[in-house]
């Protein structure tokens, strides 16, 4: 794969297979005009099969870092010289930056998931004894630490294939001390009535996608519905909750939160999720959805 020649401004990327379709470069892009800084942050579309000499040659191509996005975040984590514990942990890296000429990686999806709820949800884990994260992929990965991290006193894991589930707890065990459990979607009509946080991380819901098909009424008053899938801004899952008179809290925040950091580390300043860049992200979105390319 071609890289572009060095810049003399840092730039970093997202790096994915395919990648068109992310709204990173409209986060990170507002937030270097917010703080005038030189730089920039682009796209480059990936194949698994190039990945590993992409990353390779990061520096060489004039990039001072990136963020990693499907299929590749368990190849990142595997390529890095170093890892943080909470990357360690998933075994899988979402962000990746260079200091002391070692390529560093971490995961900061978690530390999304977390701030967007706090924001959303200010308070929740003090009334979540029972979590219950649909799906069992990267994102549930993600999640599932989150809420072990955060002392959420029981998380189950529910999936239409029982046995991912289980490897997500088993990958889990040491750090749960028996708070984590697996259960296949047949099991879940049982679970919501004790549920007080629901999360679904699957693609269920997603523009172009089939429905989740998940009724929240029996959840308990005052529980709170989230949902990993932005496009739409308020799914399905959402509406019923938000119409039961739950909590709701929107995928976007996770996106918009987990992005803070790597800019960070890339740039050399702190961004702040505003309402003005969630006003221009939404925007965006309102935008393809009307020309169909949501």
């Amino acid at each position: 794969m071609t890289q572009s020649s060095p810049q003399s401004f840092p730039r970093a990327c997202i790096i994915g297979f395919p990648a068109r379709h992310s709204r990173s470069p409209l986060i990170h892009r507002f937030w270097l005009r917010e703080h005038g800084i030189a730089g920039d942050y682009d796209i480059a579309e990936v194949s698994p099969d190039d990945f590993p000499a992409f990353i390779r040659n990061l520096a060489a191509g004039g990039r001072v870092g990136a963020n990693v996005t499907v299929p590749h975040k368990e190849a990142a984590f595997r390529l890095v010289d170093e890892a943080t514990d909470t990357a360690r942990a998933l075994g899988a890296v979402n962000t990746l930056w260079f200091e002391n000429g070692r390529l560093w990686g971490d995961n900061t999806d978690v530390a999304g998931f977390l701030a967007n709820l706090d924001a959303g949800a200010p308070g929740w884990q003090e009334a979540t004894p029972v979590a219950t994260v649909l799906g069992a992929g990267g994102a549930a990965r993600a999640v599932v630490y989150g809420l072990l991290a955060r002392g959420v006193g029981r998380v189950v894991i529910v999936n239409r294939t029982l046995a991912r589930a289980q490897a997500l707890v088993d990958h889990f065990e040491g750090l749960s001390g028996g708070r984590i459990e697996a259960a296949d979607w047949d099991g879940l009509a049982r679970l919501l009535p004790d549920t007080a946080l629901l999360v679904n991380t699957t693609s269920l819901g997603m523009h172009g996608q089939p429905p989740l098909p998940v009724d929240p009424d029996p959840m308990p008053d005052g529980a709170v519905v989230t949902d990993a899938v932005y496009v739409p801004l308020e799914t399905p899952l959402l509406v019923a909750a938000r119409r039961r008179g739950l909590r709701t809290v929107g995928g976007l925040g996770m996106l918009l939160h987990q992005a803070a950091s790597g800019f960070a580390r890339w740039f050399g300043v702190m961004p702040v999720v505003s309402q003005a860049l969630q006003d221009h992200v939404v925007a965006d979105l309102q935008e393809a959805a009307k020309g169909g390319k949501a």
